[in-house]
């Protein structure tokens, strides 16, 4: 697992960089394609640029995703691989986290964008991520995490119910246009040209458990939850800017949204993404920079227990 985090993030930062300048690059022109899906539905594509074959809405998305994995996504990524580089627990549960939030943006292109040239770099992507991730995963220190969990200055109950709340929040969000699909026996909204919604398919069998499962676990004070936690949150407090930004693009490219569509989105992902910053912040700062000695393990230990 060490070994593989010599050099996986390095891997993992390097091609995400390429891919998503790529991205950012070849944009569409502001011409898109009517198309008409196998549903008999009218959907405007991109038509030209990268993401030609996805529609107006989904490419508007995408862009904003390569602009916040550049800005943010690969610093955070090369800092935590850095910090873990030289030892230090909390730039491996960083990693961790930074990591999670690639192999959640990288499944869902690999799985969910419309055939592309960078098809083989999103599946290396998906890839390097998905055992950085478990090897990041997997090489944290268990007696830091045990000294967080019995730190006083982490706010774990509202870490907890902030956990419980985004499980919860998410599957509402997602179930109610496939409950109403199933009840119309019409396609969910925004299916479009697309077979499936990989976002749904992700968050409902992944994420959502995934919270429920930390937010209990922290409630508890078990180590393992405060891991788990940290991909989550890192992934909620990048929201923010990806769907901000995904929100401009699709209005510039034509897309109308009434009031509501923006102000609750953006205000809602806003609300989220600042307690999930603050909360991120108080996890890490528990977290020690340099290893634990033996007997300070042991006392983060004997604390919790």
């Amino acid at each position: 697992m060490s070994r593989a985090l010599r050099r996986l993030p390095g891997l993992v930062a390097a091609v995400a960089a390429a891919a998503a300048t790529v991205g950012l690059v070849w944009r569409p022109s502001g011409t898109p394609t009517s198309v008409t899906t196998p549903r008999g539905q009218e959907v405007q594509v991109a038509g030209d640029g990268l993401y030609r074959f996805d529609t107006v809405f989904t490419a508007a998305n995408n862009t904003a995703v390569d602009a916040v994995v550049l800005a943010f996504g690969i610093p955070l990524t090369v800092r935590a691989w850095l910090q873990h580089r030289n030892g230090s627990p909390r730039g491996t549960l960083l990693l961790t986290g930074s990591l999670g939030y690639l192999l959640y943006v990288y499944a869902t292109y690999a799985l969910g964008v419309a055939y592309n040239p960078l098809y083989l770099a999103y599946v290396t992507l998906l890839s390097a991520s998905l055992f950085g991730f478990v090897a990041a995963f997997s090489e944290v220190d268990r007696a830091a995490l045990a000294a967080a969990a019995a730190d006083p200055a982490v706010p774990h109950r509202t870490l907890s119910w902030f956990l419980l709340t985004s499980a919860a929040v998410t599957a509402v969000v997602w179930l109610q246009p496939l409950v109403t699909a199933l009840r119309t026996g019409a396609a969910p909204e925004l299916l479009d040209v697309y077979t499936t919604t990989v976002t749904y398919s992700l968050d409902l069998a992944v994420l959502t458990p995934a919270a429920a499962l930390a937010g209990l676990m922290v409630r508890r004070r078990q180590p393992l939850g405060y891991l788990i936690a940290a991909p989550l949150l890192v992934t909620i407090v990048l929201l923010l800017p990806s769907i901000s930004l995904a929100t401009a693009l699709q209005v510039a490219a034509g897309i109308s949204f009434t009031p509501a569509q923006v102000i609750g989105p953006i205000a809602g992902f806003g609300v989220l993404g600042a307690v999930g910053a603050r909360l991120l912040v108080r996890l890490l700062r528990a977290v020690p920079v340099s290893p634990l000695t033996p007997t300070a393990g042991a006392a983060g230990v004997h604390v919790h227990a």
